[in-house]
């Protein structure tokens, strides 16, 4: 059997490529060669650039694969390439951008543009169609339908997931660097938006390539289906510093400054803390369909991120590193924790000399005033 990964170079697809040739398929690699996938010898390549379907279609002429997966490049292009080439495929595509509410990827700060909307939302549910989003959503959401179309028109038997914030080693966008990093130079002090009190929907690499794996190994129960995909177990961001500084044996002091107080644009801290509001898919479909459940534990997955990035670190200043969007400005930092503590007292001394009315609280269940304890 043949397979065509187009991508592959982002932490799940090398996991992919392996799990793959574990099924005994011949593999092929479609990129554009700017990040080599971390594949075997074995696995053929062919340089191409998945965001023009010309070079597309150039490439894979006369070319046959049992089975694709798309997971990089731009998917309508992808798709239709894929036309008369394959008798199954499977896509990926972000999972932000379907919900109105959860951020305008285009965006220059897209954590700003979130929106409260209500936890766990399904596939189907109605912030997936309503109108009034990005561009970019708007693509998004279209390619997710053309991939379906041509599905429902016999094209092919197709699968579509929808990925959430991917972690893990070899991640070219590592978010935990922003974290790591400050461990590596003893940075104590970390600005905390809101508390950390926001779920932001997280996916390790192996956890992701499993789940595309398992739409693999039963193509008729994922036959025509959408899934969001994410880690099984939520995480506040506070929780997520936790684990990081804990797998880094370091701890941090946090400051957790009301995200009203903070300007716009404000960068100054890892920008996966700076989402305010959550964005926390159900999963339940992909459970109950395909039977997924997390391979490796959110503790294991942080661990073995942490450690990989401490052996592999970024380059200060690397592009990979301005990547992030985190400019590691302590002195900026130290002079927004010290405004906001001079705030913090100047309010508290305000606000106690406040009249309000005194309340004492008492349990809703009093016990009689002659009752004694046994």
């Amino acid at each position: 059997m043949k397979a065509l990964v187009v991508g592959g170079s982002g932490a799940s697809g090398p996991l992919i490529v392996r799990g793959l040739i574990d099924r005994d398929y011949e593999v092929t690699v479609l990129g554009r060669g700017v990040h080599p996938p971390a594949v075997p010898d074995s696995v053929a390549q062919i340089k191409a650039d998945p965001f023009e379907a010309e070079s597309l279609a150039a490439a894979l002429e006369s070319q046959s694969y049992d089975l694709v997966i798309a997971m990089y490049g731009v998917l309508r292009h992808v798709a239709a390439a894929c036309v008369g080439l394959t008798p199954r495929f499977i896509s990926v595509g972000g999972l932000a951008p379907i919900y109105k509410g959860w951020g305008e990827m285009t965006s220059i700060n897209p954590w700003e543009t979130t929106s409260s909307t209500p936890l766990f939302l399904e596939e189907a549910h109605v912030l997936a169609r309503e109108e009034g989003i990005d561009r970019f959503a708007g693509a998004v959401r279209r390619a997710e339908s053309f991939v379906m179309r041509l599905h429902a028109d016999g094209d092919f038997n197709a699968t579509h997931f929808r990925y959430p914030l991917v972690y893990g080693p070899g991640n070219i966008c590592p978010a935990e660097w922003g974290l790591i990093r400050r461990a590596r130079e003893g940075r104590r002090p970390l600005i905390l938006p809101g508390g950390g009190l926001t779920l932001v929907a997280r996916g390790f690499s192996e956890n992701m390539a499993h789940a595309i794996l398992l739409a693999v190994d039963q193509p008729e129960a994922s036959a025509g289906q959408i899934y969001n995909i994410c880690d099984a177990r939520s995480q506040y961001n506070a929780e997520w510093v936790q684990a990081v500084s804990k797998s880094s044996g370091h701890e941090f002091e946090t400051v957790p400054i009301p995200f009203d107080l903070l300007p716009p644009g404000f960068r100054a801290t890892p920008p996966q803390l700076l989402y305010r509001n959550h964005w926390v898919p159900s999963i339940q479909k992909v459970k109950d369909q395909l039977g997924y459940r997390d391979l490796v534990d959110f503790e294991q997955a942080i661990e073995r991120t942490v450690r990989w990035y401490h052996d592999h670190p970024l380059g200060a200043g690397a592009e990979e590193e301005r990547n992030l969007g985190d400019p590691f400005d302590y002195a900026y930092e130290d002079a927004v924790i010290s405004a906001y503590h001079r705030l913090a007292v100047d309010f508290a001394e305000n606000i106690s000399v406040v009249p309000h009315v005194e309340v004492q609280w008492r349990h809703p269940y009093q016990k009689p005033q002659d009752h004694s304890e046994d």
